[in-house]
């Protein structure tokens, strides 16, 4: 017997293309969990705010990172046309706070796959409020309580909170697991391609 419940955090964030390409085994994975382990998800936010353009040679990189990608992670897919429709910015913050807002609302895992899909399939920009307003709404929410929360300090303060929580697991990469139990905390590696191996380790430490 299993003597008492265990969070598995899920640390990632929404224009993470590594959690992208996670996604169809981390959604297998939630289906295999044990019913005593409660699932947290906690956005790490990659980049801060920011107006600024994003630098060609960082465009070049991520676009070559995707590349990578599909390679290693078969069935993998994004929509390079993102590079020249879209003025790209390093701030992935604003998707993060949408996805805190979205929570509040009852929204969540439709939010995160509205991201996911906009910015890696439709060649949409997540780090534009406007794109985050349209795909709430387009979800079902309210738009005037969906900005609200967005800009809410409530959701900064939530925020905060998610990157003191990786700083103090020191998580440096998304995704990264995280099993806590009786006080006890142990990373379960990421494997893209199979779900088997971190649910034994999951079991394993239970």
């Amino acid at each position: 017997m299993i003597s008492s419940k265990a969070r598995l955090y899920y640390f990632h964030d929404p224009m993470c293309s590594w959690c992208w390409a996670f996604r169809p085994v981390w959604q297998q994975l939630l289906l295999s969990l044990p019913d005593q382990v409660q699932v947290e998800y906690i956005e790490g936010g990659l980049a801060a705010d920011t107006n600024e353009p994003m630098p060609l040679a960082m465009q070049t990189a991520l676009e070559n990172t995707w590349r990578s990608i599909e390679e290693r992670v078969t069935g993998t897919e994004f929509n390079y046309e993102f590079w020249q429709l879209c003025q790209p910015r390093r701030s992935t913050y604003p998707a993060c706070r949408a996805l805190i807002a979205a929570n509040k609302l009852g929204y969540y895992q439709q939010m995160l796959m509205a991201i996911q899909e906009a910015y890696y399939l439709h060649a949409q920009n997540p780090s534009d409020e406007d794109t985050l307003v349209t795909l709430a709404v387009m979800e079902g929410m309210e738009e005037d309580n969906f900005r609200q929360l967005l800009h809410s300090p409530n959701t900064e303060h939530q925020l905060q909170d998610n990157l003191t929580l990786c700083q103090h697991y020191g998580v440096r990469s998304f995704p990264s697991l995280m099993l806590v139990k009786d006080k006890g905390s142990l990373q379960i590696p990421v494997d893209y391609l199979s779900v088997n191996p971190m649910l034994w380790a999951i079991k394993q430490l239970l």
